[in-house]
């Protein structure tokens, strides 16, 4: 629980572009995931933007800087983090007025996901970052706040795809960044949910396996899946490539990756 000032840090994201406040250590520290996820939005997208599991906010707010005729929503069921999601909207000139936080359980009843602000049909995009770590496949942390961040119920993955499929537009989108080796389970939520997929792996460096990836898709899409090159993030002799470093600093995905 973030409870005093000394337990938050103030960091700069996209070149110190926007400032974000976040506890200082625990689960809950965003970074290269947030960014990468709100960066898979192309320029120029517009209408409503709703980022679930927002944590502190990153990923909807780096969207919110960069897409000017975008208004956000960020879903975040820790009460602490979605305060804290809500001072940074209003700490970033950028994003100020065009952001609102709902605290909501994403895997509650539909009529209690409404009730919380989550209607149907709301959203022209979705994105979204899961808990990454299955808690079938290890020890989750006694702490509920940090096994809530970290860990992921077998079929809690489904739960999400059913949420953001309720609250999108026929006609929106959906991305979400997730763990490369978890895809049989990424796919197996999606089922006939979605269509049109594009699935662009992620790659620390190259001549790796891919360790994360991101996948794209629409509620009505009926185009085949494609598989993208991978997004190498590291030059071979250390540090992140060109490519990649102008999208940290605040940049899109280039549209060749997608």
């Amino acid at each position: 629980m973030v409870t005093t000032p000394d337990a938050v840090s103030r960091d700069g994201f996209l070149g110190n572009q926007l400032l974000i406040d976040q506890p200082r250590a625990g689960a809950h520290r965003a970074g290269l995931d947030a960014v990468l996820l709100a960066a898979a939005l192309p320029d120029g997208t517009a209408g409503h933007v709703v980022d679930l599991g927002a944590g502190v906010g990153v990923a909807g707010l780096a969207a919110a800087h960069r897409l000017a005729e975008t208004r956000v929503t960020l879903v975040e069921i820790d009460a602490d983090l979605a305060r804290l999601a809500e001072g940074n909207a209003a700490l970033n000139a950028t994003t100020a007025g065009r952001v609102r936080v709902v605290v909501a359980d994403l895997l509650a009843p539909a009529a209690e996901r409404r009730t919380a602000g989550l209607a149907d049909d709301m959203a022209d995009h979705v994105v979204m970052n899961p808990p990454f770590h299955p808690a079938d496949r290890g020890r989750s942390s006694p702490a509920p706040a940090r096994a809530r961040a970290h860990a992921l119920a077998a079929d809690a993955i489904d739960g999400w795809v059913r949420a953001a499929a309720a609250i999108l537009k026929p006609s929106g989108t959906l991305t979400v960044i997730f763990r490369a080796d978890e895809l049989p389970r990424l796919f197996s939520a999606i089922g006939s949910r979605f269509g049109s997929l594009a699935l662009l792996p992620i790659h620390a460096h190259a001549g790796e396996p891919a360790h994360r990836l991101i996948l794209r898709g629409r509620p009505q899409g009926r185009a085949p899946l494609r598989i993208l090159p991978g997004l190498v993030l590291h030059a071979p002799g250390g540090g992140f490539r060109p490519d990649v470093e102008a999208v940290l600093r605040g940049g899109a995905l280039p549209a060749a990756w997608w």
